[in-house]
């Protein structure tokens, strides 16, 4: 039982950590898939069939050579130098992401619930803050209760959905955009959202204890976000084309599902964003414990106090800079972790740490 627990929250984080805030606003899925009309369905379970495979390929290596954080295993994929740049680069992107995410939390409160800006970047960066005291775990505990709520909500979409005129046009819908751009288009999204989520994966894997759990893990992860992208496609083509006009693709349709699933949806929005700031910051602040001599009871704070700062201030046009940049980066990462050889498995009992039961992280032997 503890065993299909653990395979759960590995899924559900990896789950978590891909289809965060994208997901819920729909953007992402309308750029990458569904504006590429019948051609959608087909890259989505290519998309799926890559975080299957490349996901847990990228775990499993984690683990077996006891990657400590991402940094490590860029270090194993190009060299001291290369790779070290690279985790340098990835940080800083993870940090004005995170930025970025504070401040849509911020607007969430001020915007939909009436309350202060400021209110709810200190709830976010609090609530991260007591959730991360527990260590990897608590990375495991929030995804394993944001997840499920997000595969429910995919649910009642795709049900609500069936119903309408337009919900056979997913397999039909008509489009202008290049056959090739359809096709490069999984790859591009599994290569980016991948190198944002080796943060999260890389010490998720070393404190796993069985392989076999990393595997079952990531499969049933991958499948999950093919399930929740195809759930997302399903419900916008009935829409197509009135809903490209929507900043918040999704958020128009929660509106036609009620009052109680638009309520339900706002909720999922703080939650994914909430989620995956965690998640970063966790992933951020363990590369940066091997590079700083600081204690590592201050290095989370200091970390947050940088996002919450660079929040307070409209930067997006940099990061829109610095992303093309990230993006064509990762289809390079991508590439070399298609060839890199899988390392021997560790001796038995050698690899990993298990994730403590009761919330702590358990620690190597000496």
């Amino acid at each position: 039982m503890k065993s299909h627990i653990r395979v759960l929250q590995i899924a559900f984080t990896y789950i978590g950590t891909i289809v965060g805030a994208g997901f819920a606003t729909g953007q992402e899925i309308l750029r990458f898939f569904t504006r590429y009309g019948h051609w959608a369905v087909l890259t989505i379970l290519l998309s799926a069939a890559l975080f299957i495979w490349l996901g847990t390929k990228m775990m499993i290596i984690a683990r077996r050579i006891a990657a400590e954080s991402y940094e490590d295993f860029n270090r194993h994929l190009f060299g001291e130098r290369t790779g070290s740049a690279i985790s340098l680069f990835t940080m800083m992107i993870l940090v004005g992401v995170n930025s970025i995410m504070l401040a849509g939390a911020g607007a969430i409160f001020e915007e939909h619930l009436g309350l202060p800006y400021q209110a709810g970047l200190l709830v976010t960066v609090l609530g991260s803050y007591f959730i991360l005291k527990r260590g990897i775990s608590g990375v495991l505990q929030i995804n394993s209760v944001v997840v499920p709520l997000m595969l429910t909500l995919s649910l009642i979409i795709i049900f609500n959905t069936l119903g309408l005129p337009g919900a056979g046009r997913f397999l039909f819908l008509q489009t202008d955009e290049s056959t090739a751009g359809a096709w490069l288009s999984p790859a591009l999204y599994t290569a980016f959202n991948l190198g944002m989520a080796q943060a999260v994966l890389v010490p998720v894997a070393r404190h796993t204890a069985d392989e076999k759990e990393l595997v079952r893990g990531g499969i049933l992860g991958g499948a999950g976000i093919g399930f929740m992208l195809l759930a997302a496609h399903f419900a916008m083509s009935s829409q197509m084309p009135g809903i490209l006009q929507y900043e918040i693709p999704m958020g128009s349709i929660a509106v036609r599902l009620g009052p109680l699933v638009q309520i339900i949806y706002l909720l999922l929005i703080f939650l994914e964003i909430f989620s995956t700031f965690v998640a970063s910051i966790y992933g951020v602040g363990v590369q940066l414990q091997q590079r700083l001599p600081a204690a590592p009871a201050l290095i989370t704070p200091l970390l947050m106090l940088i996002c919450y700062l660079l929040s307070q201030f409209g930067f997006s046009s940099l990061l829109g800079i610095c992303y093309p940049i990230f993006g064509a980066l990762s289809m390079v990462w991508i590439v070399m972790l298609v060839r890199a050889p899988m390392s021997p498995p560790p001796r038995e009992g050698g690899g990993g740490i298990k994730i403590a039961a009761a919330g702590t992280d358990a620690r190597l032997p000496k």
